[in-house]
């Protein structure tokens, strides 16, 4: 995982827990992502599917107020991690 793409921290914990089994914030944006993150060559195990988004909502509001922005500040960090990844030089 190269550390110098913003949101690693959370794609490799996402990576993780959905090798895992565990149904985390992280795991659930990942696997949000998970076709843009497979293009981009990265082995994303199977997760909740389509499900994946209404879960993570669940999830945060079971957590408490807030849930809105929780969410939109992990799917813009997923997004900003993948971005990153499109334009990193390979070598």
């Amino acid at each position: 995982m190269p550390a110098n793409l913003p949101g690693h921290e959370l794609v490799t914990k996402g990576l993780e827990d959905l090798a895992a089994g565990r149904e985390t914030a992280p795991a659930l944006v990942v696997a949000m992502a998970a076709p843009r993150l497979r293009a981009l060559g990265f082995d994303v195990p199977a997760g909740p599917g389509e499900r994946s988004s209404h879960r993570l909502y669940e999830l945060l509001s079971e957590e408490g107020p807030g849930a809105h922005s929780r969410y939109n500040a992990l799917v813009r960090r997923i997004a900003s991690f993948a971005r990153s990844a499109e334009h990193a030089p390979t070598g």
